[in-house]
């Protein structure tokens, strides 16, 4: 069964609360937060008073995810926010080792993730530090965008690498999930779906979820 994580990203900004609320009530198991600085990827999302508040709602996992340049900075303060994992980028982190540690010491789980051009082999010498890999299936930066097909080995290549070192790292798939493909990205060995759009932006978020949740 699938960890199901809806992207605060595609969340009505106006109505935030609702929508939490919505999240609460829902067979979610995670709270997707995507933080975005305008220099790692282009755009630029929300920062620590927007996670606080949400964080201090939120019954969930608050599942945070850096797109931002040294990313280190700003750890203590994601934590202090709420975060309980804390993603950061491979590309934006020189010393990774590092960055891993820092994150455990401050009591959340460490992830790392990759773009959608990194091979998951620059991995294979710290996969047993990572308590989750997360493939972006997009590019990272915007919501609603396609998922790219050549995840899917991305995702069968990691699984590998896992096994092979005995890590317990969990797979997360981040970018373009639907019901249509989610299925497909679970046989591939995922074990958390990312979900923006396709939670927030149907008729019914809470059968969106509940479909998601029964793959």
């Amino acid at each position: 069964m699938p960890i199901i994580a809806p992207s605060l990203l595609s969340a009505d900004f106006l109505n935030l609360q609702k929508d939490c609320d919505m999240i609460n009530s829902s067979e979610a198991d995670w709270l997707h937060l995507d933080v975005m600085d305008g220099s790692f990827v282009p755009n630029i999302s929300f920062g620590f008073p927007v996670i606080e508040r949400v964080c201090k709602v939120s019954t969930k996992v608050c599942d945070v995810h850096l797109m931002i340049q040294e990313p280190g900075k700003y750890a203590e303060a994601f934590q202090k926010a709420g975060a309980h994992i804390l993603t950061v980028h491979i590309e934006a982190c020189p010393h990774l080792h590092r960055n891993l540690q820092q994150i455990k010491s401050l009591g959340m789980k460490a992830g790392v993730a990759l773009n959608p051009h990194t091979p998951v082999h620059l991995l294979s010498d710290i996969i047993q530090d990572i308590d989750m890999v997360c493939l972006m299936s997009v590019n990272p930066g915007f919501g609603g965008q396609q998922f790219i097909p050549r995840t899917l080995d991305k995702i069968r290549v990691l699984k590998q690498l896992i096994n092979e070192r005995g890590a317990q790292s969990l797979i997360e798939v981040d970018g373009g999930v639907t019901l249509d493909n989610a299925s497909g990205i679970m046989q591939a060995g995922a074990d958390v779906l990312v979900a923006g759009n396709t939670v927030f932006r149907s008729a019914d978020p809470l059968a969106a979820i509940a479909a998601l949740k029964k793959l």
